[in-house]
């Protein structure tokens, strides 16, 4: 059987609580988390707005890692 990869990873819009878990995990302020436009089509399929927080699960064959990204206006 072959494993078809997922193309697009899954993403998730953070709730205030968890967008601050992140920040204090990391250390960093919000503002310093990469950035995604809020007519990104993964941020529109999730209705994100402005200062919204992403985070998105990938998967390789070395394990699953979670990424984040602030989305901004545009």
């Amino acid at each position: 059987m072959v494993k078809i990869p997922k193309l697009i990873p899954e993403h998730r819009l953070l709730s205030v609580a968890d967008a601050k878990k992140a920040m204090k995990k990391y250390g960093t302020p919000l503002e310093k988390f990469p950035k995604m436009i809020e007519s990104d089509p993964q941020a529109k399929r999730l209705g994100a707005k402005p200062g919204n927080l992403i985070a998105i699960d990938r998967e390789d064959p070395t394990g699953k890692y979670t990424y984040y990204r602030l989305v901004l206006k545009g």
